[in-house]
């Protein structure tokens, strides 16, 4: 069975940073590519990093430059490091795994940014 449990969310001043991680069973990190996404509210789930397994990363427009995605294929996690966070990228951030026809999501996580 595949789980993806996302942690690390929180409230945070404008300005700061936060870490999300990505805990994966069921499926290694290394060999799919995983991406992490976030939905505001009313709004649809979009894209913000993802890295596949060969190591290339591709980040929004709204976030490059202030956040990275990497992994840590020992501990089966993927990361997302969050800087100069805005009001903006205030949203629930989900973990998804793809490797092929399977995907994978995970139950997300709450970043709220206050100005």
């Amino acid at each position: 069975q595949v789980q993806l449990v996302e942690s690390g969310g929180g409230l945070v001043q404008a300005g700061g940073s936060l870490r999300l991680s990505c805990a994966a069973s069921g499926i290694a990190v290394s060999i799919n590519t995983m991406a992490w996404y976030l939905q505001a509210p009313g709004k649809q789930r979009e894209l913000v990093a993802a890295i596949t397994s060969g190591g290339n990363t591709n980040y929004s427009d709204s976030v490059k430059g202030r956040f990275t995605i990497s992994r840590d294929n020992a501990k089966n996690t993927v990361y997302l490091q969050m800087n100069s966070l805005k009001p903006d990228d205030t949203a629930v951030y989900y973990c998804k795994s793809q490797a092929g026809p399977f995907v994978y999501w995970g139950q997300g996580t709450q970043v709220t940014v206050s100005s």
